[in-house]
C-alpha cells in the first residue's frame, strides 16, 4: 500500500509509530432520505477550516457560503481548567452547529466571449479575524470576492407616545417617527389637545391630549450576522480560476487558472501582478496546465505550483518580480516501459497541500497520494497507492470522465497522517510516521468503519480480462474479479482535516459529514 524513499523516517516519533487511529462518527449535516434526489445547486465544492479550527465554511455549486461554529469549547468552559470543573474529558466530542449562510456568487454571462459563468464556488480560503468579525476569500472561476461576517445588533426604539397600532402600520416599533410631517412635535407653549388635518398627512392628537410626554428609549433588540461583501477581485483571468491562497503576511494573496499566477494585495481590488505565466507564444505548443497553487505556511516569499504533468514546482518571489524559473522541480517519472496512453491523465496532480510546518508537501494526483520533502526534490519520501485497484478500469473511467476527478488531499495537524477521497463516497487515511502501516478505509455514512474490506489490486490474467468482457451483461458492471464494488456517480472529493486535533470533514454530495479520532 505504501513506498517509501530514503526519507521514509519523516515525522517519526520518538517512541516509534504512533497507533492507528479508531475513527468515529460525530455529526451530518444535510443527510439525506434514502432515494432522494440531490438538486445539482446543493452539492458541496469547497471546504475549509480556519486557523483556530473553531469555524467551518463550506461552498455549493448554487454559489452558497455556509459557517459553521464550534460549540463545545463554548460549552464547557473553553479551558482545561473549565473542563476539570465541570467534570469533563479534555479529548471532548468536537460538535459544530450552524452559524450562518449567503450568497456569494450568482450566475453571470460574459457578453464578449458569449460565456456562461458558474457560480460554483471553487475554493474558500479563511483570512486573519479582527474585531470579532470573520474574513474569508471565495471565488468560481472567474471572480473572487473578500468577505466580512460580523455580529450586527439591531436596536429598537421603545416607551414611545404613538400608539402602538400607529406604530404597528409599519411594521415594528423599531421607527421613531410615524409621519414626514415637521409638525409632529409640540412646539414650546403649544396646546397638547391641538389637532392636525390627517388629509395634509399631519398627526392628530388623541381626544384631551396627552397627559405626559415620554422619552424615547433605545433598547438592543436582537443580534444578526451579516456577510458583506468587502472587495470583489475580479476580471484578472482569462481561464478559470482553480485555486487561491492566502500568504503568512496577511497582506497578500495569490489566485491561479491554468496558465498564469497572480498575486493580489487584500486592500487592492483593482490591480494585480502576474507572477508566474506559462503560456506559449503559439497556444499549439502548450503542453502543460496550471492544476493548484499554494503558499507557503511561514515563509511569504516562497510558493508552489503544480501542473498536469504530475510536477511541482517551487518558487521563490525573490529572485524576480515575473518567476520564469523554479527553485526547486519534484517530479517522479514514470519509466519509458510502463507509459501507455492513460500515463499523463493519471499523473495530473489535482491538489497540492502543504504540512503546518512547511517542511513536507503533499499531492494527489489520479491513483496516489505522495509525500515530498522540500529539501529533497528527487523522489517522494512516500508514496500511498489510493486508486491501483482501479487501474484495469482506466478505459471505463475515460468513457464516462472519471479519469478527470480532481481530489484533493490533506494532512494532520501534527504532520503523522494524510487523507484524500474516493469513490463509493469512501476516503483514505494513511500513516507515515516510520514503521508505521496505518492505511484505514472508511465510508461518509453513521457508521464510517462498515467497509472493512481494503480496496486492493484485483489479480488479472489474459483468460480472466476476456472472460470479464464476454460475461459484462451478466455482471454488474460496478463489481471487479475480486468482488470489489465501485460507484463511479458517489464520489468524495472534498475534504478538510482540523488544524489542531484530529477530526476530519468531508463532503459526500449535498451532506457534509464529521468524524473523529
Amino acid at each position: 500500500m505504501m513506498n517509501r524513499g530514503d526519507g521514509g523516517d519523516v515525522a517519526a516519533a520518538s517512541s516509534g509509530a504512533p497507533l492507528p487511529l479508531e475513527w468515529k462518527f460525530s455529526q451530518v449535516f444535510g443527510e439525506r432520505a434514502t432515494g432522494e434526489e440531490v438538486q445539482e445547486v446543493d452539492i458541496i465544492s469547497a471546504i475549509e477550516f480556519d486557523k483556530s479550527g473553531d469555524h467551518l465554511a463550506t461552498g455549493d455549486r448554487g454559489g452558497r457560503v455556509v459557517l459553521f461554529d464550534r460549540t463545545d469549547m463554548k460549552e464547557h468552559g473553553g479551558n482545561r481548567k473549565g473542563l476539570e470543573k465541570k467534570d469533563y474529558a479534555v479529548s471532548r466530542h468536537p460538535e459544530f452547529h450552524y452559524k450562518t449562510e449567503f450568497q456569494s456568487h450568482e450566475p453571470e454571462f460574459d457578453y464578449l466571449k458569449s460565456l456562461e459563468i458558474e457560480e460554483k464556488i471553487n475554493k474558500i480560503r479563511w483570512c486573519q479575524t479582527a474585531n470579532n468579525a470573520l474574513f474569508l476569500l471565495s471565488t468560481n472561476d472567474k471572480t473572487i470576492k473578500f468577505w466580512k461576517v460580523q455580529e450586527k445588533k439591531v436596536k429598537k426604539i421603545s416607551e414611545m407616545n404613538v400608539e402602538p397600532s400607529i406604530s404597528a402600520g409599519n411594521g415594528s416599533i423599531a421607527s421613531s417617527s410615524v409621519s414626514p410631517g415637521p409638525k409632529q412635535n409640540l412646539a414650546n407653549g403649544g396646546c397638547p389637545d391641538r389637532s392636525y388635518n390627517s388629509l395634509t398627512n399631519e398627526t392628530s392628537f388623541p381626544p384631551g391630549g396627552i397627559s405626559s410626554l415620554k422619552l424615547s428609549v433605545v433598547t438592543s433588540f436582537e443580534t444578526n450576522l451579516v456577510a458583506r461583501c468587502r472587495r470583489l477581485y475580479a476580471h484578472a483571468h482569462d481561464y478559470h480560476i482553480n485555486s487561491i491562497s492566502n500568504n503568512s503576511d496577511g497582506e497578500t494573496f495569490i489566485s491561479a487558472d491554468d496558465l498564469r499566477i497572480n498575486l493580489w494585495n487584500l486592500e487592492i481590488s483593482n490591480q494585480s501582478f502576474n507572477i508566474v505565466d506559462v503560456k506559449p507564444a503559439n497556444m499549439e505548443d502548450l503542453t502543460e496546465v496550471i492544476t493548484s497553487a499554494e503558499f507557503h505556511p511561514t515563509h511569504c516569499n516562497m510558493l508552489a505550483y503544480s501542473s498536469s504533468k504530475g510536477s511541482i514546482r517551487l518558487v521563490d518571489l525573490r529572485q524576480s518580480a515575473l518567476v520564469d524559473s523554479h527553485s526547486k522541480l519534484f517530479e517522479e517519472l514514470e519509466s519509458a516501459g510502463s507509459r501507455s496512453f492513460f500515463t499523463e491523465i493519471i499523473a495530473s496532480i489535482s491538489d497540492i497541500k502543504f504540512a503546518k510546518d512547511g517542511r513536507y508537501l503533499l499531492s494527489r494526483d489520479y491513483m496516489t497520494l505522495k509525500l515530498w520533502d522540500i529539501n529533497m526534490d528527487s523522489r517522494p519520501v512516500a508514496t500511498f497507492e489510493v486508486h491501483e485497484h482501479l487501474r484495469p478500469k482506466l478505459c471505463d473511467l475515460y468513457e464516462n470522465d472519471s479519469i478527470f476527478d480532481k481530489f484533493e488531499c490533506c494532512l494532520s495537524g501534527d504532520g503523522l497522517r494524510v487523507a484524500t477521497g474516493s469513490y463509493s463516497n469512501l476516503f483514505r487515511v494513511f500513516g507515515h510516521a516510520a514503521g508505521s502501516t496505518e492505511a484505514t478505509t472508511l465510508e461518509a455514512s453513521k457508521n464510517p468503519m462498515r467497509q472493512v474490506q481494503t480496496p486492493s489490486r484485483p489479480s488479472r490474467s489474459l483468460s480472466s480480462s476476456i472472460a470479464r468482457v464476454v460475461r459484462r451483461g451478466a455482471e454488474s458492471p460496478g463489481v471487479d474479479a475480486n468482488g470489489n464494488s465501485f460507484d463511479f456517480t458517489t464520489k468524495l472529493l472534498h475534504m478538510a482535516w482540523h488544524p489542531t486535533e484530529n477530526s476530519i470533514a468531508c463532503a459526500a454530495a449535498n451532506s457534509l459529514y464529521m468524524y473523529y479520532a
